[in-house]
């Protein structure tokens, strides 16, 4: 018998998500942020890019205010009121200085107790290949949020007011071998919901789109839910800081 995966840690009060793109994380942790907010948590979204060269049939002027647009919207379905966009851009996100300070300043203005964020590993499993954009922002959220606690690094941050923040641990979802999950039963609907809001994006998938937005994230909850001994589940990587 598989032995069944511990809870993820919810003794804090505050999140902040940073991923790379409008839709990142209602692959599944969406349904894990409306679980933590029906808690009274508070999350804040964070954006590297507006998605704006997600949608083939879209210029990216046209494309990142419609995808900025759905974020939002996505967001409030599962309880988060702060969405932010960093600006760097889509599809050539790079890892570097310019990167780990803004995380880094966007951990110090906003002080979470842990931050998500989602699967930065080479690939999603075997035969598959992770996107650069998100290899990218992964990395560079680790170190961001190590550098967002040393007051010696970007020390141009000092001179802003902003003062060392440290939160105690980074929350990494969409991994092919998490080491905790979260109960998400109860609000597997809401992430559905916020995924589904990003109406023009899925439409521009054309012939890459999912069939069924539900059906979709079934499968991973519903498989990640056993490990958990609960119906459905998102799983972590939990790394310490």
């Amino acid at each position: 018998m598989t032995e069944l995966l511990p809870h993820v840690d919810e003794s804090w009060s505050s999140a902040l998500a940073i991923v790379a793109h409008p839709d990142d994380l209602e692959y599944g942790t969406a349904a894990a942020i409306a679980r933590w907010t029906a808690q009274g948590k508070r999350v804040v979204y964070c954006l590297a890019t507006s998605g704006e060269a997600g949608i083939d049939a879209l210029s990216p002027e046209e494309c990142g205010p419609l995808r900025e647009a759905e974020e939002r919207a996505s967001a409030a379905i599962v309880g988060v009121e702060v969405v932010e966009f960093l600006g760097h851009p889509d599809g050539v996100l790079e890892y570097g200085l310019p990167l780990r300070r803004d995380i880094a300043r966007a951990v110090r203005r906003h002080r979470p107790d842990v931050v998500i964020t989602s699967n930065f590993a080479e690939s999603w499993g075997p035969g598959t290949r992770n996107q650069a954009d998100h290899i990218a922002l992964g990395r560079a959220v680790v170190d961001g949020v190590r550098d967002a606690g040393n007051r010696w690094v970007f020390r141009e941050l000092l001179t802003e007011g902003l003062e060392p923040a440290r939160a105690t641990s980074v929350l990494v979802s969409g991994v092919l071998e998490p080491a905790q999950a979260v109960d998400v039963t109860d609000h597997f609907a809401a992430g559905v919901r916020s995924l589904e809001a990003h109406v023009e994006y899925l439409r521009g998938l054309g012939d890459h789109a999912m069939a069924d937005p539900e059906e979709f994230l079934e499968a991973f909850a519903r498989q990640t839910g056993a490990r958990l001994g609960v119906k459905y589940a998102v799983g972590f990587d939990v790394l310490s800081i």
